[in-house]
């Protein structure tokens, strides 16, 4: 297939997704970069070995899988021009990305209640790991939470239709990714301990 071919318009969605994907590619080296660390960290002797994650990260966990399924569900009655019920499940979507974002808070409030802290002398490295990857998590769930208000605000304007799903496809491949690594990020840190 020759990248140079078709319209303006095929051309401009195309170097779009494109770019979409060197974003995530780039964010998977990343996360890879900062699972990585947290392996050969875990070498070291004030490595907690037994930590237990806390149950806020389960339920959130559980949020953003039902969030991918409702986007899913969204793009699905998006095909069928239904547009007052993709409305009302990309603000369902909206309103689990930012339940996901509050257990995660509950979630460092356990870690906190159970002794640990970020930095000072209740932080352990175990710990600072897994409160730096949660967070630099959550900050691209908010982006996820940017695109997803634009999606709604270009919804609510009648700007897509069965045959133009270019924004709502971008963010959609966005949210979903966010989800999925957020699935890797939970079972890495669940079970490598």
């Amino acid at each position: 297939m020759d990248l140079t071919q078709g319209t303006t318009q095929v051309k401009q969605k195309r170097a779009k997704k494109m770019m979409l994907w060197f974003g995530i590619v780039s964010l998977i080296m990343s996360f890879a970069g900062l699972t990585s660390a947290f392996i050969v960290s875990s070498s070291r002797e004030d490595w907690l070995s037994d930590f237990v994650l806390p149950n806020s990260f389960i339920y959130s966990t559980l949020i953003i899988l039902l969030s991918s399924i409702l986007l899913y569900a969204a793009k699905q009655t998006l095909k069928k021009n239904q547009a007052t019920t993709t409305t009302s499940l990309l603000i369902g979507v909206l309103v689990l990305g930012i339940a996901f974002i509050y257990s995660q808070i509950l979630g460092f409030n356990q870690i906190i209640d159970s002794g640990y802290n970020f930095t000072g002398p209740t932080s352990n490295i175990t710990m600072s790991y897994i409160y730096v990857i949660a967070v630099v998590h959550i900050v691209h769930v908010l982006a996820g939470l940017v695109c997803l208000i634009v999606v709604i605000i270009n919804q609510l304007n009648k700007k897509y239709s069965s045959e133009n799903t270019l924004g709502f496809d971008l963010a959609s491949t966005f949210w979903h990714f966010v989800d999925i690594l957020w699935l890797y990020l939970f079972f890495f840190l669940y079970f490598f301990n």
